[in-house]
């Protein structure tokens, strides 16, 4: 039965304001200014005039001051929208986003801040994000750890999409009685083949091709220890290791807080098809602590630091690393016997770390710093630039800052960086994306996007060994697990 309602004109004159002021609110036109401020917003986290690649996920920011209200508008030729501010942050919405996106590729974006005082509305100087044509991989892969090496009770290894805000774990320790692992590392940034560990309870190394999972049990009698800071020759049979004897304290006076260092280390390269690791005098000696190996872009070197061995701990601030190479033939497995330096540390004072080449083979980035191997923790880290082909070396002043910047990874084109940094409290690392020219030049750095203004404050895990992938890891962690519970393959070591 039909029925027929009639709405006073009040209760209509009503709904049709709310509509009204509905429609206005929804709507975020940006107002009326009153006076203008000569300065860049103070915003967080500091995305002021960065370079971006065409497909990242929305920089959402907040600002630094507490404010009645506020608005910003993005814009790029023709194509405008406006994101009010809310819970400190501006949400720019993904559709909105990834059009305003993708119709600026080779162009810059302009970001207008306004604030609401109690006389009126402010705005601020228009700032620009960059819209480079360079690509980036679409994934990042990291640990995520509380930032202490006696802690990890709980942690995982993650992949996050950089197109959105979505992170899924890889594989995670509560599946696996709160062990530690770590070491990840993929074979030119392929999501299909990759490695890492698992340390005392299921331990060893687990090498994921496709969806296939074997698990290597990596001492021998005639190494040091199990195999540690993996580095994927480009052919993807052949894996340089190192192998160390690790240790750290705690300084009760230090800007540094924690130390850590080798007793003892060398390098050495496993054979994938013969389940043996090979290796050369220059790599494994009593004489040299050899670390960090990582091969050259074609796959006919390998770089290394190496110092020399030193009474330790005793003597764990004179212990340097020079940046070395020698050449290794894959056909037959086998070493040069030239080692060539390109630092010196006996001649330069300064000690290097996490050696890293540019695929197209013309660049090195790695870590310089004061002394020992393991720049994390060490506040006075910065990262270099070596030109492979005309040896010169600089800082990478662009992207450095006072405290630590120190493990890093190129993409797959060479244009883009990520690297961990502690200079946002001092105590966290966190990843951040810089932009490479043909050049070597870097652009500002950036920190990964997240939803809200407030994440890193209040997200108390640092992000470990970022490294780009060139989409999503599938192996399911159930295949992971059931390769854990197995015995495992032994390896074989040949002189």
């Amino acid at each position: 039965m039909e029925r027929n309602i009639t709405i006073k004109k009040p209760v209509y004159a009503y709904i049709l304001c709310m509509a009204w002021l509905c429609l206005g609110a929804c709507t975020n036109h940006f107002p009326k200014i009153d006076k203008q401020i000569d300065a860049y917003p103070s915003i967080y986290p500091d995305y002021v005039e960065v370079t971006i690649p065409p497909r990242i996920a929305p920089l959402c920011f907040g600002l630094q001051e507490e404010v009645d209200e506020a608005i910003a508008r993005f814009s790029s030729g023709e194509q405008s929208f406006e994101v009010p501010y809310q819970a400190n942050t501006f949400q720019i919405p993904m559709d909105k986003w990834e059009k305003l996106l993708g119709e600026s590729v080779g162009e810059s974006i302009q970001i207008e801040v306004a604030v609401r005082k109690a006389d009126g509305w402010y705005a601020y100087r228009p700032f620009e994000w960059h819209v480079s044509p360079d690509s980036m991989d679409s994934y990042l892969a990291y640990r995520r750890i509380a930032p202490g090496y006696e802690l990890w009770n709980h942690l995982g290894i993650y992949q996050r999409d950089l197109t959105s805000f979505e992170e899924t774990p890889i594989v995670e320790n509560y599946q696996t009685g709160e062990n530690c692992m770590n070491c990840h590392s993929f074979c030119n940034r392929r999501p299909d083949l990759f490695l890492f560990h698992m340390r005392q309870k299921f331990g060893g190394t687990y090498l994921v091709r496709g969806k296939e999972v074997e698990k290597l049990n990596t001492k021998t009698p005639e190494t040091i220890s199990d195999l540690v800071y993996p580095s994927w020759h480009p052919g993807g049979r052949f894996i340089a290791f190192s192998t160390n004897t690790t240790r750290q304290f705690f300084h009760p006076n230090d800007p540094n807080r924690i130390e850590v260092y080798d007793m003892e280390s060398d390098v050495v390269v496993y054979d994938s098809e013969k389940h043996e690791l090979v290796t050369a005098p220059a790599l494994f000696s009593k004489q040299a602590f050899e670390t960090f190996p990582t091969f050259s872009a074609d796959g006919k070197r390998l770089y290394f630091c190496s110092a020399e061995a030193r009474n330790m701990p005793q003597e764990f601030r004179k212990v340097k690393y020079s940046l070395c190479s020698i050449a290794f033939d894959p056909e037959t497995r086998t070493f040069g016997t030239e080692v060539d330096t390109l630092y010196s540390a006996p001649r330069e004072g300064r000690s290097v770390s996490f050696p890293r080449v540019s695929p197209d083979g013309r660049f090195l980035l790695y870590s310089l710093f004061d002394y020992g191997n393991f720049s994390i923790w060490h506040k006075e880290a910065d990262l270099y630039l070596l030109d492979l082909q005309t040896g010169q070396s600089r800082c990478l002043t662009e992207v450095n800052s006072p405290d630590v910047e120190s493990y890093h990874a190129w993409s797959s084109n060479g244009r883009w960086i990520v690297f961990s940094s502690r200079r946002g409290d001092g105590l966290y690392t966190r990843p951040y994306l810089a932009h490479i020219s043909e050049e070597g030049r870097a652009s500002k750095p950036f920190v990964l996007p997240q939803k809200t203004r407030d994440f890193y404050v209040e997200f108390m895990q640092s992000y470990n060994i970022p490294e780009f992938v060139q989409g999503r890891v599938e192996v399911s962690s159930r295949t992971l697990m059931d390769k854990a519970r197995t015995g495992g393959t032994s390896i074989a070591f040949q002189r």
